[in-house]
């Protein structure tokens, strides 16, 4: 026999791995990774438009304040609409009742312009609620100013 022969010998034998032992790897890297959770409660995306007196608010923030867990936030755009974030952009809420508070304010200068009542600011105040329990893209929200204007204040 050649060196080169007992060489090969000494070596171990690599034999590809059989179907079964594969799917076995397989299936368990699925089950790791499957399993794997952000520790996060799952969401459903939510937005929607909010009227001040039938029409769009055109600034502010919107934020939904379960009874437990972590608040979702969205600011409120031109047209009245928001998209609420809770972990990650646009990520939306938990399922479940909410308190609503929407902060209609505007730094204009050393001024504060209020484009809704201040009642609205507080979800202890505003009277706001809603009860979520799946995605969606079309949540109206209708607040009013009640015989009000906006205002501007120090």
């Amino acid at each position: 026999m050649s060196p080169l022969n007992d060489r090969k010998s000494e070596e171990p034998s690599r034999q590809p791995l059989g179907v079964s032992a594969t799917l076995c790897v397989f299936a368990a890297s699925a089950i790791a990774l499957g399993g794997c959770s952000d520790g996060r409660p799952a969401r459903v995306p939510v937005s929607g438009t909010i009227k001040i007196d039938g029409k769009p608010l055109p600034y502010g923030i919107v934020r939904f304040v379960p009874s437990e867990g972590r608040a979702a936030i969205g600011p409120i755009d031109r047209e009245g609409r928001f998209t609420l974030t809770c972990y990650e952009p646009a990520d939306g809420v938990a399922p479940g009742n909410y308190k609503i508070a929407i902060k209609a304010t505007e730094p204009v200068g050393n001024r504060v312009k209020w484009h809704a009542p201040k009642k609205y600011a507080s979800h202890k105040t505003s009277g706001l609620s809603r009860q979520i329990e799946s995605s969606t893209d079309s949540l109206e929200i209708e607040i009013s100013w009640d015989g009000g204007k906006p205002f501007t204040e120090s």
